[in-house]
């Protein structure tokens, strides 16, 4: 969320970043907030100066008593009474025009990052830099399903009839390949220096608004009936609700953090071939990056998360990307975002692993997150965050990679010791 104040020296700007974003739809909101801030504005002040001349007919009442005259006290009353309605009504035009400026507020975007290519969608995303070989085998790669089910690795059968659609059931070399990674990334993270984290898996209503924007949160999150509480669709979400309504040391910053979690999303619309088996799933687990810190510091910190990535996933030979998001690709919050991508074999083209996000203050203005100075300033923090490793998915990108003609599995030196010292998986069907 932006600065009110921000959006009413600058309306042009606001509106030229949603051009930019092409939200031609949002454009009347920028006036709507600057009309209901003036009146908000006026009425607030209408209301304090009756609430001064209700204070002052009150000690007129008081006066009036102990002079014995009562009929002029009455008629005090009677002007308290009315000044005292006229009052609540201005409370609650206040209130409404409070929650229409907050509503309108939530749903302008943060201004982007001047570096950002203008495109309307990922089909115009941007590519920056590519790592590894991308290597095509002269021997057909089966879809990743089918790896999984020659070594008697998954049942998606049960799993439909048991939760439905979206789930799966790993099982054998390939659950423990799963947990492998997820606990070679959370060690990874370690070594660069972050806090291990395992965080809450649900929400309240006031840490989602807080984290997402309504459309994100419509068609991602899961609510828990008849509790004010969400399941979340990535730690990031929990992670950053930590610090909701904090005032932070300046002296502490940056809080760098690496969390694992269960991520639930509700994953709607129709999806083509490439995406269905465990790509675009209804449960998966990930192993995230968080950074807390100041403002002069968070473009910094964007190039290093999303490095972590690119270098995780180079430790285990597997080809990647890094895309530019561009504005139309980029969600309300973001104020610039990275994509990571892994090259697949069989497919012979990348897709997408992990994204990298700058968020700058959007996310500590509806959190309430601030940052106090060693001079007792205090200003709103930057947050980020990216993706280290998110399997099932990562899974498809490892298979196909490390797929030999035999149909084995190799299994790269960095993952051996949480494998039990594998080297290889065998099919066993």
């Amino acid at each position: 969320m932006l600065d009110l104040k921000f959006v009413r020296e600058n309306p042009d700007l606001v509106k030229e970043n949603m051009e930019k974003k092409f939200q031609h739809h949002k454009l009347h909101l920028v006036d709507e907030v600057i009309s209901n801030d003036a009146q908000l504005r006026q009425t607030q002040q209408l209301a304090d100066e009756l609430r001064s001349q209700r204070k002052n007919a009150s000690k007129k009442i008081g006066m009036l008593m102990g002079q014995g005259k009562k009929e002029e006290a009455e008629a005090a009353k009677l002007e308290t009474a009315k000044l005292g309605e006229q009052i609540d009504e201005l409370a609650k035009k206040e209130d409404e025009l409070r929650e229409a400026v907050t509503q309108a507020m939530m749903a302008i975007p943060n201004i982007i990052d001047p570096s950002v290519p203008i495109g309307k969608d990922d089909s115009e995303n941007v590519e920056l830099q590519r790592f590894g070989e991308p290597i095509v085998p002269d021997f057909e790669i089966p879809y990743h399903t089918e790896i999984m089910e020659s070594l008697a690795g998954i049942d998606m059968d049960a799993a439909r009839r048991v939760a439905g659609n979206g789930f799966y059931y790993l099982i054998g070399d390939v659950a423990r390949l799963h947990s492998a990674i997820l606990s070679y990334a959370r060690d990874f993270m370690i070594d660069r220096g972050f806090t291990y984290v395992i965080p809450p898996y649900m929400i309240r209503s006031n840490v989602v608004n807080g984290v997402m924007s309504f459309a994100e949160m419509e068609g991602m999150m899961y609510k828990i009936e008849g509790e004010d509480l969400y399941l979340i669709g990535t730690s990031e979400h929990s992670m950053i609700g930590r610090f909701i309504d904090q005032i932070l040391d300046e002296k502490e910053l940056p809080y760098t953090l690496t969390s694992y979690s269960p991520c639930f999303r509700k994953e709607k619309g129709a999806h083509g071939i490439e995406e269905r088996g465990v790509y675009r799933i209804h449960q998966f687990e990930k192993q995230e990056m968080i950074v807390v810190c100041k403002p002069e510091e968070s473009a910094e910190w964007f190039t290093k998360l999303h490095t972590n990535t690119v270098d995780f996933f180079r430790t285990l030979d597997i080809p990647v990307r890094t895309l530019e998001c561009c504005s139309g690709d980029l969600a309300d919050l973001k104020c610039k975002s990275v994509d990571v991508e892994a090259w697949s074999p069989r497919q012979q083209k990348y897709f997408e692993v992990g994204s990298c996000s700058n968020l700058t203050d959007a996310q500590a203005r509806r959190l309430k997150i601030r940052v106090k100075d060693e001079k007792g300033n205090k200003y709103f923090a930057h947050t980020l965050n990216n993706t280290c490793v998110a399997p099932p998915r990562m899974l498809i990108a490892f298979l196909e990679n490390n797929l030999q003609a035999d149909g084995s599995v190799l299994i790269p030196e960095a993952l051996r010791p949480y494998m039990g010292g594998k080297e290889i998986l065998t099919p066993k069907k």
